[in-house]
């Protein structure tokens, strides 16, 4: 299977095996009791792994604030992936309206109206606003673990609608952020091939949209402002990225007025690995049954 890289294979094979479910819905399928015992442990390594950076674990809902996603500037930059969410606001007779529209098989959603609330696009994002002020010597670090939203339904295994992010947040000055990132970028590259995933390092970019969002893109990899580790699971040519790393310089350190301790504007890094991905990278190179992984492997996983 390793050296197979046809999608619709590999798909059909996560099926057969009950890893995951078919709901109808593009890049939104179930996921079955192995799929999940496999997450979770990885998601266990991780923590194992960061334990003595003691990072502070925060915990959200997978919403946020629609006033959030329009102030750090989402919708500028990423509006084909967002995921607003609607509900009904209005009299009895249009909740009549919607359910004759419904029944009669007519769209009907011109009846609903947005909330004040979005899905959650980035895991980092609830985050940002509570460094806001004066940060303590040393600056902070954040730890999360989140379902996402991005709106890129599709076929492909690995390319999900809904998947969750285990994240770290660091914020501090220029060098001990950059510092940081660096360290994590070795650490989680040796944790994954400690898992014998054949993984490396690259450049990358964040999926702009829109000629405009081509320059932007050209600019982060220029300055190196975006890293991904990545390992073949759809094909070679094409490797998926299964855990990257953002410096956000003074982004949302500006927008959300986080200074040092020092008085000096901020820097803010993230590091996440999506979750999802790294138990599809475990399967696709291991095989489909856990209990016929490599030793290693299995003892990192369940120790």
């Amino acid at each position: 299977m390793p050296h197979d890289y046809d999608p619709q294979a590999f798909y059909e094979g996560l099926v057969q095996h009950g890893l995951i479910l078919p709901t109808g819905v593009q890049g939104g399928y179930g996921r079955g009791p192995v799929f999940e015992d496999i997450l979770e442990r990885f998601n266990a390594l991780v923590s194992r792994t960061a334990k003595d950076d003691g990072a502070e674990t925060l915990t959200f809902p997978p919403i946020v604030a629609r006033a959030l996603i329009e102030r750090v500037g989402y919708m500028d930059n990423f509006p084909q992936l967002s995921g607003s969410i609607h509900s009904f606001f209005g009299t009895d007779a249009d909740a009549k309206a919607l359910s004759a529209k419904v029944n009669g098989g007519e769209r009907w959603e011109d009846l609903l109206s947005p909330t004040e609330t979005m899905l959650t696009p980035a895991a980092c994002y609830p985050v940002y606003p509570i460094f806001s002020g004066l940060l303590k010597k040393g600056g902070r670090l954040v730890t999360v673990l989140n379902w996402v939203y991005r709106h890129e339904p599709s076929a492909e295994p690995t390319r999900l609608q809904s998947f969750r992010m285990r994240e770290f947040i660091r914020v501090g000055s220029p060098d001990e952020v950059v510092a940081w990132r660096d360290t994590w970028l070795e650490r989680g590259l040796a944790l994954l091939r400690s898992l014998q995933l054949p993984v490396h390092s690259d450049v990358a970019h964040d999926p702009f949209f829109g000629r405009g969002g081509k320059i932007m893109a050209a600019s982060q990899r220029e300055q190196r402002l975006k890293f991904e580790i990545q390992v073949p699971v759809i094909s070679v040519e094409q490797p998926t990225a299964i855990c990257s790393f953002n410096w956000h310089q003074e982004h949302f350190s500006g927008t959300f007025g986080i200074r040092c301790a020092d008085g000096a504007m901020a820097h803010t890094a993230c590091l996440g690995f999506g979750l999802e991905r790294v138990t599809l990278a475990l399967i696709k190179h291991h095989g489909f049954d856990p209990a016929g992984w490599p030793a290693p492997v299995r003892a990192l996983l369940w120790p």
